[in-house]
């Protein structure tokens, strides 16, 4: 995550050698806050960790394995940061980067007796997904007051994965919380927005947006996420 806010910035660096002395509507930079969602629809995460079943943690199908456990569906609380730069009255292009702040639930083991490893405690598995995207942006609308704008780009998905189990101490019991593995995808975006003006520079944008993930159902049960996000930002140049 750190290093996709540290290079932010240099993905709307091209957009900036257009000379905003001939930009109509100069550069948009906003925080966004809402959610995103995916389904579970039947998938789960392999709970058998015998050495003879090398399965583990792999992802599963529910009703054809006992030892499958059902994952959670992807849902919850999100942000986003991004920029816009409208370089002429009805075009501009874009970046925008929906995170997760907090790691959620994936999928939560019980407490297992296995055949080779003995008593092994309840363990979870946390996930956090991030999403960001470079976009054309169509805006066929534009007054003073208000902005209807259209986006459409690709980017990418990250999504990692965290294992917390409890762990005895001399100082009393306590929960382990460490990151084991992510994935990466390609995707597709797709969103509409609209821009209202509280004063001539600040804006609000209530924004609904679709994410096509390819292999996304290896994770959870379908290939789009659903998200909805309402921003608040800045705009430098001239109305």
């Amino acid at each position: 995550m750190k290093r996709i806010f540290r290079y932010l910035p240099l993905f709307l660096l091209p957009a900036f050698s257009v000379p905003l002395a001939h930009a109509q509507y100069g550069f948009d930079f906003g925080l966004g806050f809402g959610a995103m969602q995916d389904s579970a629809n039947g998938q789960g995460t392999e709970g058998n960790p015998d050495v003879s079943y090398p399965n583990f943690y792999t992802p599963c199908t529910l009703r054809s394995d006992v030892t499958c456990v059902a994952n959670n569906k992807l849902s919850g609380f999100a942000m986003s940061v991004g920029g816009n730069v409208m370089a002429w009255k009805h075009f501009g292009i874009g970046a925008e980067v929906n995170f997760q702040p907090g790691q959620q639930t994936y999928v939560a083991f019980p407490p297992i007796e296995s055949v080779t490893e003995g008593a092994l405690p309840a363990t979870t598995i946390k996930e956090r997904m991030t999403l960001y995207d470079f976009n054309g942006i169509y805006q066929p609308v534009r007054t003073k007051k208000v902005a209807f704008q259209i986006a459409a780009g690709v980017g990418g998905a990250n999504l990692r994965f965290y294992e917390t189990y409890p762990s005895g101490s001399t100082i009393g019991p306590s929960n382990f919380n460490e990151y084991f593995g992510s994935n990466n995808h390609f995707q597709v975006h797709g969103g509409v927005g609209v821009q209202l003006f509280v004063t001539d520079h600040v804006f609000i944008r209530p924004q609904f947006d679709v994410h096509y993930v390819p292999n996304l159902t290896q994770q959870f049960g379908r290939d789009l996420v659903i998200s909805e996000t309402v921003w608040v930002g800045f705009s430098f140049g001239g109305q």
